[in-house]
């Protein structure tokens, strides 16, 4: 049975998901991350009624997040590289206990937008800006462009990189600088 899940990825609880009246588990939340982090968010699934999952690497095999989890799976060994960052690890864990969203904590891959699309093509929900928004705000330039039109403070600076020394002396010389 194929759960449909309204919620939006900041707001994921148990009444978002229809079942069209067959039973359906509980909403299930894996934690792409470690520590302190995972703890914290696991803790908050579980009062809003939301099973959670963690990944973990051999070397957290006893962490206190680990043992937290609803569910626990190891996906590799204590590198990060061979573990927490390779996505399709997580994505398979995802698919394995039929999870409906991911939250990725802070650090590792919770600003990788090939993670987010991984998740989006698996039908898990990202907890999380849209890779798009990732794009456009991990660019500067970008990112400025984007909010100009909308009110947003920006810094005083240019519109564009600056070709070097001479155009950047140029461009602080009409910036106010505040001691």
């Amino acid at each position: 049975m194929e759960a449909k899940v309204r919620a939006s990825p900041l707001h994921l609880r148990a009444p978002s998901i229809e079942t069209d009246g067959q039973d359906q588990e509980d909403p299930k939340l894996l934690v792409a991350n470690r520590g302190e982090i995972a703890l914290r968010v696991m803790r908050s699934a579980r009062e809003m009624g939301i099973s959670t999952v963690a990944v973990y690497s051999e070397a957290d095999r006893n962490a206190p997040f680990v043992r937290f989890a609803d569910e626990a799976v190891c996906i590799g060994p204590p590198a990060s590289k061979e573990s927490y960052l390779v996505i399709d690890k997580i994505v398979k864990v995802c698919k394995d206990l039929k999870v409906d969203a991911v939250h990725p904590g802070y650090g590792f891959l919770s600003e990788n937008g090939d993670f987010a699309r991984a998740l989006e093509k698996a039908g898990v929900i990202f907890v999380g800006p849209s890779p798009k928004a990732m794009k456009v705000m991990g660019d500067k330039l970008a990112a400025k462009e984007a909010v100009k039109d909308h009110g947003v403070p920006l810094v005083p600076g240019t519109d564009g990189a600056v070709s070097g020394l001479e155009e950047a002396i140029e461009v602080a010389k009409t910036i106010t600088f505040r001691s």
